[in-house]
């Protein structure tokens, strides 16, 4: 039997991409598939089949495998490629023996190299270990790799070895694939998580009992980086792993599942529907599905839950929405803001420190501006801004982005309120330039050669509109005027 090595690609999100426009689509599947083959001839190997919105082809050679994954992800870089249509294609390479067949290959590897690239992001390239050992040492200069740790595939009885090819003509993907022992999708994210100790306490309690879990609150209250954060705690318990499914871009409550189902690697089968496919692929599995933004879509969450619920006795579910999806067994936990300063309290350095609005406020002013402090000058001012955003995660991180060019406070004493009242309506933001602003009435000043943008940025301190929520807007003033 022949040592070859495999390499396996799909397009991420090919099946929404049909909704929304089936002609195109059709025009930049033909295109990639072109695309592919050249690739793929260009460096000696052999396109064995397309499997539906992929390829699979063979190589006698790893390193070609691994050159033409590289130069097809380059040519997917440029929509124009693709008739326009962006496509962001997942990649797997494995190597082993395979037994040929009526021009078709077989066997462990086949099947291994399939679940490797159904693990991977879309524009994400990853090896298996045995590509790796015969590669590792004959990189082209511009190619890296990093190493994901062991992980588990769908269906497979021992774990891979994984790494992600990194070259600076890719396109960068948001986060890895894998995190810890157990197989994920959760971001890694940029910023740190602050604060919640006691939310996260209480997620992993609720976690340990409940089928559905809901997080609800107004939107920027903080539901996705909680949930998040609740389920990279609970990695551990889930031995098939952690999976986030984002539904705010879509419309149709229709694609729920396959949304889901796409998360997992998992295609339509003739002859039952996908939400049948997803349920018999998770019925004996213990993993944890967390649905982000359900709020626009709750009849479509609310009918997979429940049947999930039913069928898959080792499915927990973690969902974030505005609304419960009013199913039985849901547990609803509302996600309170972050604690504020006591407005009975003097604000000092110290006094203000201990609380999270203050402590989000904080490390994402010294983001911009390494050199940003709390002294006991601006703890006032700091204090009582934090209770004017209500403790809003989206708005702390937003005002402390936005105003550590500018948080400067007069020595003079002030008359009045230090900030405007917050009354839940939207303001103009085409105000005259006389009307009040939430900026003057913080009265900051850009830093020494800052200008415009600074004070742009300080602007960015008022609380941004929540959609749906009612939220705030605050005026808007040029500097000069």
């Amino acid at each position: 039997m022949p040592t070859v090595t495999l390499l396996f690609t799909d397009i991420e999100g090919s099946t929404a991409l049909w909704e929304q426009d089936g002609s195109r689509m059709s025009q930049a599947l033909a295109a990639h598939d072109a695309l592919a083959r050249d690739a793929v001839e260009t460096h000696h190997g052999q396109v064995v089949k397309t499997t539906g919105d992929g390829v699979h082809a063979v190589f006698d050679h790893a390193l070609d495998a691994l050159a033409a994954t590289v130069d097809l992800q380059q040519a997917l870089n440029d929509p124009a490629a693709t008739s326009g249509v962006p496509l962001r294609v997942r990649c797997g390479l494995h190597k082993g023996m395979v037994e040929r067949r009526d021009d078709d290959y077989f066997g462990s590897p086949v099947n291994r190299a399939a679940r490797i690239m159904s693990a991977a992001h879309g524009g994400q390239v990853l090896l298996s270990r045995a590509v790796v050992d015969d590669v590792a040492d004959k990189l082209p200069a511009e190619v890296a790799l990093r190493d994901l740790g062991k992980v588990r595939l769908k269906d497979l009885a021992t774990p891979e070895h994984v790494y992600q090819v990194m070259h600076p003509q890719l396109r960068p993907v948001s986060g890895t694939a894998f995190a810890g022992r157990h197989a994920n999708n959760l971001p890694h994210l940029a910023t740190a998580f602050i604060g919640r100790a006691n939310e996260l306490a209480e997620l992993g309690r609720l976690l340990a009992g409940a089928r559905a879990l809901t997080l609800t609150g107004a939107g920027g209250s903080g539901k996705t980086r909680l949930s998040l954060q609740a389920a990279a705690d609970a990695l551990e318990r889930f031995p098939d792993g952690a999976w986030l499914a984002e539904l705010a871009p879509l419309a149709d409550p229709g694609l729920v599942a396959q949304t889901v189902a796409t998360v997992l690697g998992l295609k339509e089968e003739r002859g039952r529907s996908i939400a049948q496919t997803l349920c018999e692929h998770v019925k004996d599995k213990q993993l944890l599905l967390l649905l982000d933004n359900c709020e626009h879509l709750l009849d479509g969450c609310a009918q997979l839950v429940d049947t999930l619920v039913r069928r898959c006795p080792g499915v927990r579910i973690l969902a974030s929405s505005r609304q419960a999806l009013g199913i039985a067994g849901e547990q609803i936990y509302r996600v309170p803001s972050l604690t504020l300063p006591d407005r009975r309290q003097i604000a000092t350095q110290q006094s203000v420190r201990p609380y999270e609005s203050v402590q989000l406020f904080i490390d994402r002013a010294l983001l911009v501006r390494t050199d940003f402090q709390v002294t006991d000058r601006n703890a006032p001012a700091l204090a009582s801004l934090c209770r004017q955003l209500d403790g809003i995660p989206s708005r702390d991180r937003a005002g402390g982005g936005a105003s550590a060019h500018t948080f400067r406070r007069r020595d003079r004493p002030q008359t009045g309120p230090a900030f405007p009242p917050v009354d839940g309506g939207l303001a103009d933001r085409t105000a005259a330039p006389s009307d009040t602003s939430f900026a003057d009435r913080l009265e900051l000043r850009p830093a020494a050669g800052a200008g415009e943008t600074a004070v742009a940025a300080a602007v960015g301190v008022c609380r941004r509109v929540d959609p749906g929520s009612g939220g705030s807007s605050l005026r808007r003033r040029r500097p000069g005027r």
